[in-house]
């Protein structure tokens, strides 16, 4: 296989790790803290700096280190949406603390040091044939494209909502409810030892297809007071 074959192959490898329910979750659920158009870029770029040390051959002994702990990454940050649709404040705008600020990257690391799936076990493998660094940044230019679409829509919801957008006031909860199920499944998943990868793909391709489309949706509609946004989500608890 030729060079620019090879890389093309990556990309499509790093566009596929881009919609793994990992990725969506996280991503909708920081935007909820922190709706920044810069989430689903830095996540992917925290990941693909782990999947270019990995493909360079070091970083293989702490991401074992890790791995025990992803799983309870993804239960906290269920538990923290969950908190959030119970607990809804679309009408105040509170500067979100550094910590959601800086995550995005620090996540995109963690989760490429604690989930080695099929796409991203399939472009190291390929490190032998391409220039391991030139492998890492291809890989992660395919994952931006993803999860960069992904968090610029998804905060473009969340900030509709807190304005009182009907719709996105809507999609924001449904896809809250959405990242809650989907983080609690996977971490019970990882906790049990189930071997999820043969399940990433179907279910990463209906996700993102539901959350693009939720969010595309929201952006038409009307808005409404905040106030009223806020009695709205109130009378409507989980």
């Amino acid at each position: 296989m030729n060079g620019s074959a090879l890389i093309s192959v990556v990309a499509a490898l790093g566009m596929r790790h881009g919609v793994d329910p990992d990725h969506l979750s996280v991503i909708d659920g920081l935007s909820r803290f922190h709706p920044s158009r810069w989430n689903g870029v830095l996540f992917a770029m925290g990941h693909g700096i782990i999947v270019t040390v990995l493909a360079v051959g070091f970083g293989k002994l702490l991401a074992g280190y890790v791995e025990p702990y992803t799983p309870w990454i993804l239960l906290l940050l269920g538990v923290a949406n969950l908190w959030r649709l119970l607990r809804p404040r679309p009408h105040k705008h509170p500067k979100p603390p550094k910590i959601f600020r800086a995550s995005p990257l620090l996540l995109g690391v963690l989760f490429g040091m604690g989930f080695e799936t099929a796409s991203q076990l399939s472009a190291i493998l390929l490190a032998g044939e391409l220039n391991p660094w030139i492998l890492g940044l291809v890989f992660s230019i395919g994952m931006m494209l993803v999860d960069g679409t992904d968090g610029l829509l998804a905060a473009r919801t969340q900030q509709l909502a807190r304005t009182g957008h009907t719709r996105s006031l809507q999609s924001s909860r449904a896809l809250g409810v959405l990242v809650v199920v989907v983080s609690f499944t996977l971490a019970a998943g990882e906790f049990a030892g189930v071997d999820l990868n043969r399940f990433a793909l179907p279910l990463g391709l209906i996700l993102f297809a539901a959350v693009i489309g939720l969010r595309l949706w929201s952006g038409r509609g009307r808005s409404v007071p905040p106030m009223a946004a806020s009695e709205h989500l109130q009378g409507r608890r989980v």
